[in-house]
Parts: C-alpha cells; sequence; structure tokens
C-alpha cells in the first residue's frame, strides 16, 4: 500500500537536511519543502532569490541574522507536542544565515516563487491564532501559522493537530480547479500541498486517502512520523490512528494565498451533524512553551 505511492516521501536517514521536495522532484509547479535537523552552532546560509519563505521551528531554539533583519527565539518548545511553533517569514532577495541555538534543532521550511515584496515578519506562540474546527470525532486543533491575510504572495501554512482516533481533513475537500465567483471571489484556488507527519511515538500512523471524483487518482497512504504525503490534486482526508495523537504540518501554495475549497458533494451533509466538540483539544498551547524547561 504504502510502498509504491508516489504520494508518500520517507525522510533520509543520518542526514541534516531529511526532507528535500522541489517542484521538479514533486512534478509540480508552485511548491518547495525541506526539513533539516540542526546540531548547536550549525548554521545554515540561503538566499531566498525570487521565492518567499516560511520557516516553522518544530523543536529547539535558533537565531537569524539577515538583510531584513534580526529574530531569536527564546522559548522554542521541544517538540511539536510541547507547545506552538514559532513561524518567520521571509520575502524575495532576503539573504541569511540562520544558527541553531540550541542542543538540537528541528525546523521545516517551505517557499514558492513570488510576485511582490512584503515585510518579513515573525510570529510568536502567543501571538499565533488557534481553532477548534470541527465537531464529535472530526474535531482538530488548526494554528494558523500563516493564514489568508498575513501579508504574503501566494504561501499558506497550518500546522493541525489531531486527537486520537479522530478524522481530520474532513469533511474532504479538494483545491484543484481554479473557480472564481460572480463578485470576483476566489471560491476555489489550483493549490498543491504538503502533509509533513509527526507522531508522539515511533509506531503510530495515521491513514490518507487521496482521490478524485472520477478515480483517476484513488490512493490510501499510511504516513509515519516524518514522513510527507504530496497533494497534488483531489480530496485528501486523514485519520490518525487510534490510540496516537496525530501532528502533521501544511504547506500550501498556487494560484492564491487563501484556503477556500471543494467539499466532497458526498460529505456536505457531514457539516449540519455534529453535535459537540472534542474536549481533548486543545492539544497545545501557547502557554506549554514558557512552561517547560528551557530548549537549550
Amino acid at each position: 500500500m504504502t510502498g509504491e505511492s508516489q504520494l508518500l516521501v520517507k525522510p533520509k536517514t543520518d542526514a541534516e537536511i531529511y526532507h528535500r521536495i522541489t517542484p521538479e522532484s514533486a512534478n509540480w509547479k508552485y511548491l518547495g519543502f525541506e526539513a533539516r535537523l540542526m546540531k548547536k552552532d550549525d548554521e545554515w546560509v540561503h538566499d531566498t532569490l525570487d521565492t518567499e519563505m516560511v520557516i516553522v521551528l518544530l523543536g529547539g531554539n535558533f537565531e537569524v541574522e539577515s538583510n531584513k533583519g534580526h529574530w531569536k527565539t527564546l522559548n522554542g518548545r521541544k517538540n511539536v507536542f510541547k507547545g506552538v511553533a514559532h513561524t518567520l517569514y521571509l520575502p524575495r532577495h532576503t539573504k541569511f544565515s540562520l544558527k541553531a541555538v540550541s542542543e538540537t534543532l528541528d525546523i521545516a521550511y517551505g517557499w514558492c516563487n513570488a510576485e511582490q515584496d512584503y515585510p518579513p515578519k515573525f510570529v510568536t506562540p502567543e501571538n499565533t491564532p488557534i481553532v477548534i474546527f470541527g465537531g464529535d470525532n472530526a474535531t482538530r486543533q488548526f494554528n494558523d501559522l500563516v493564514p489568508p491575510g498575513f501579508g504574503c504572495d501566494r504561501i499558506v501554512v497550518r500546522e493541525v493537530y489531531t486527537p486520537s482516533g479522530n478524522w481530520s481533513s474532513f469533511p474532504a475537500h479538494k483545491h484543484d480547479e481554479r473557480i472564481v465567483g460572480d463578485d470576483g471571489t476566489v471560491l476555489e484556488p489550483i493549490q498543491e500541498e504538503t502533509y509533513f507527519y509527526k507522531f508522539q511515538k515511533p509506531e503510530a500512523y495515521a491513514i490518507q486517502q487521496v482521490y478524485t471524483k472520477d478515480r483517476s487518482l484513488d490512493e490510501i497512504v499510511r504516513p509515519r512520523h516524518n514522513e510527507v504525503v504530496l497533494i497534488p490534486k483531489g480530496f485528501h482526508p486523514v485519520v490518525a490512528e487510534h490510540g496516537f495523537h496525530c501532528y502533521y504540518l501544511n504547506f500550501l501554495a498556487g494560484t492564491d494565498q487563501c484556503l477556500a475549497n471543494t467539499t466532497d458533494p458526498d460529505h456536505e451533509w457531514i457539516y449540519g451533524s455534529w453535535s459537540n466538540k472534542d474536549q481533548r483539544l486543545p492539544l497545545v498551547t501557547a502557554e506549554m512553551n514558557f512552561n517547560q524547561e528551557n530548549t537549550d
């Protein structure tokens, strides 16, 4: 099942850059993604060139010097289940050096070509919007790291926490056809997306389906810790294995900086069926970043 799918990308072992997904390797147009594990005092030097980039802190602390500003995390989470992300948005033509200032540093970042310049922005956990969405056993937590209207060209970033046994990205939705309403509102963009998974225990997994209505694409994959699922098109619901909370980090890029989408018509009725929210949520809060031992 998972071994044959081109949509499931496994991490490299014993490599600083343990994921590298480019538009060329993914066979799509807009989005790039990497995940990097660094040791204390390691430095990453980069130039964003014609792209905008978002760096998400998964675990540890970092410091960034650039031609657009200086930023440093002081209360980075130990891992994604110990708090909310710090998020750094960098526009085109940003030359920077990122240094690990904790014993280990785990970061992920996405990028895409941009046509306009925006100011850099550093968002701390306490300023990150948290939304509890859905209902019943389809309740989950969104941390909107780079939401619509953020002040960027086309990239969108969100981290999602799905409690044990719950469904997520559900009712199933898609964003692979640009549809514009009579008033000019984008009802559905064309967006490519990566799902980067983490779990509290290595034996845990999620199940994700990626399908189109005509079933020209219809795959079920089983992502595990540190694995990525590519969403080139189609609907893409997720369910977390019972007994293990599920985290995934979404990067999206395409024609529009929005989260508009189209729900599978077979699932529309589900929105009106929920009666309660899952009381286990939120799984993480900004307070957790401060109420733990320093990650240095």
